[in-house]
């Protein structure tokens, strides 16, 4: 595992951003962790967050991007703090760009994009915090479009949850690759995080939950 990865890893429990016990998603599962990108709040845990998303979008999808996307709400604080970070560790200027939840129908800025206006030909990498069903790409992903004539050259996320998506069978991270084309990639899996955290963090009486929530939900793929 690259240093970066399990520097992450033990950077989203201290930061108490990964947590474990018992959880109701969204979508109803009762799950034995939980991440909540909400919880970096300070100023050097957003400059380290941006690093790690910096090196993770650097080591899947090299420079070959102008513009960084964030979904509102969660993604727009990502798209700033990775825009810093690849300037200041690649020295790369990238833009960055998110979309309003309501359009905003006066000023110079109206529109229902905040920040750089995208134009026809700009490579475009999204970044969010998790992808457990694919909706937010789904609602965010037409309005890049109708923006410009833009190129997605894939989407980041935090944490790879590895169960499946709306589909049943696969992850929302490969739904979404079957669905617009383009690839997904996280800074870590759920795997990742069990093999680095077992035996400290994660106890036999976790591993046990954890393994009998995958038998329920996990992707098999």
């Amino acid at each position: 595992m690259e240093a970066y990865k399990s520097e992450f890893i033990k950077f989203m429990v201290e930061s108490d951003v990964l947590k474990f016990g018992s959880f109701t998603l969204k979508s109803g599962r009762q799950s034995p962790f939980f991440m909540n990108a909400g919880a970096y709040v300070t100023g050097s845990q957003l400059k380290r967050l941006g690093e790690y998303y910096a090196q993770a979008i650097h080591d899947n999808f090299g420079d070959d991007f102008d513009v960084l996307f964030g979904p509102a709400y969660k993604g727009i604080p990502l798209a700033v703090v990775t825009a810093i970070a690849y300037h200041e560790l690649y020295g790369k200027e990238v833009k960055y760009c998110c979309d309003r939840k309501e359009a905003k129908d006066h000023g110079a800025d109206k529109g229902n994009l905040l920040g750089y206006e995208p134009q026809d030909g700009d490579r475009v990498i999204m970044v969010e915090d998790v992808t457990t069903s694919g909706k937010s790409i789904d609602e965010t992903y037409p309005k890049v479009k109708a923006a410009a004539d833009v190129e997605i050259k894939g989407l980041i996320v935090s944490l790879n949850r590895m169960e499946v998506g709306k589909g049943g069978v696969t992850t929302a991270q490969k739904e979404i690759e079957a669905k617009y084309g383009f690839p997904v990639a996280s800074i870590v899996s759920m795997a990742e995080v069990v093999e680095h955290l077992e035996g400290s963090v994660i106890t036999p009486e976790l591993k046990a939950a954890i393994d009998e929530y995958y038998k329920k939900y996990g992707a098999k793929e």
